[in-house]
């Protein structure tokens, strides 16, 4: 892949943009055929019927734990049936053990900062949190509130470069204080990668409030290449996706941290871009140490758990990688 060496990262030499391939024999093809054969049609139908049915019903007909066995079920067809869930820091076996604060969840206010890599993030999130989906974009600490089916269809996206119109924007202050019970989730890096990197972070972040705690969340998939770095990969993404026995999620949760600069801001105040992002300032104005030290504290945890590095590639940068790519394929 010498050809896209413009778009790996100078420090570590990381391209987070090339997608993943796993190599297979002869005989092992003719069971992923079978078993794609087998399982597209059941997960197509199985998808339809949530989307279109199960996931418009009111709470009171599909109370939260129907609804996560209903999730666990769509994990369950491509063969995701057992997923590596630790808290950094904890020892195997002692997660029981702790206390409810180390945890996301609707006892506390908490956010999720969760590593994108794959549709089936937001998929793993709805089944364990049940999270209020958001949508980050360079620039600007605003938000954009989404349904789950956006969230999964957003991991095959073209990354977003601008934010829609104001209107359709609110801030995670005003989401945790009209769902004080509700886990608010968030992809900081705004588009996917391989899971090879930490992409630079949209400021969003820097509108939570000071109440709230902030829990980066590293989702790691083996095989690898079920991740969706290039957008528009449907039929790809389902082949890797149904045609492979089964699939190991490894999820790694650490400590939560405070926007302790949002007390002097009121959580949605001004910020200015980080120089990662884009190059742009952000809602008008510079951010500050606090606020530079809180983005550094999430994205370095969440390089640490996932066991790669943050990269300086931004959301141009896999415009461009985009496009290249798909010449070269043309």
């Amino acid at each position: 892949m010498e050809k896209y060496s413009q778009f790996r990262d100078r420090g570590s030499g990381i391209s987070p943009f090339i997608p993943s391939s796993t190599p297979s024999s002869t005989l092992s093809s003719l069971l992923h055929v079978a078993l794609f054969l087998f399982r597209l049609p059941l997960f197509l139908s199985y998808s339809a019927l949530f989307f279109l049915f199960l996931d418009n019903l009111p709470s009171f007909l599909v109370p939260q734990v129907i609804r996560k066995l209903l999730l666990w079920t769509f994990l369950g067809i491509p063969g995701i049936w057992w997923v590596d869930l630790q808290l950094d820091g904890v020892k195997r076996g002692s997660l029981s053990q702790q206390p409810s604060s180390r945890f996301p969840g609707n006892t506390n206010r908490s956010i999720i900062a969760a590593q994108f890599t794959s549709p089936i993030d937001a998929l793993y999130l709805a089944a364990i949190f049940d999270p209020i989906f958001t949508v980050s974009f360079p620039g600007t600490r605003k938000v954009q509130r989404v349904s789950l089916l956006r969230a999964i269809l957003l991991a095959l996206s073209p990354p977003s470069l601008n934010p829609p119109p104001v209107q359709n924007l609110t801030t995670l202050r005003a989401l945790v204080e009209q769902y004080p019970h509700r886990v608010i989730a968030v992809f900081p890096e705004m588009s996917t990668t391989n899971g090879k990197g930490i992409l630079p972070f949209s400021p969003s972040l820097l509108s939570a409030p000071a109440n709230a705690q902030i829990f980066p969340v590293s989702i790691r998939y083996t095989p690898p290449d079920i991740t969706t770095p290039i957008p528009g990969a449907y039929v790809s993404f389902l082949w890797k996706l149904l045609s492979r026995p089964t699939h190991l999620i490894r999820v790694r949760i650490a400590e939560g941290v405070s926007n302790n600069s949002a007390a002097a801001t009121n959580g949605d105040g001004p910020a200015h871009a980080i120089e990662d992002t884009l190059g742009e300032e952000a809602d008008g104005a510079p951010l500050t140490s606090e606020e530079r030290a809180l983005l550094d504290k999430v994205a370095d945890d969440l390089a640490r758990l996932a066991r790669n590095k943050r990269v300086g590639l931004t959301l141009r940068d896999k415009a461009a990688f985009v496009s290249a790519w798909n010449k070269g394929k043309k």
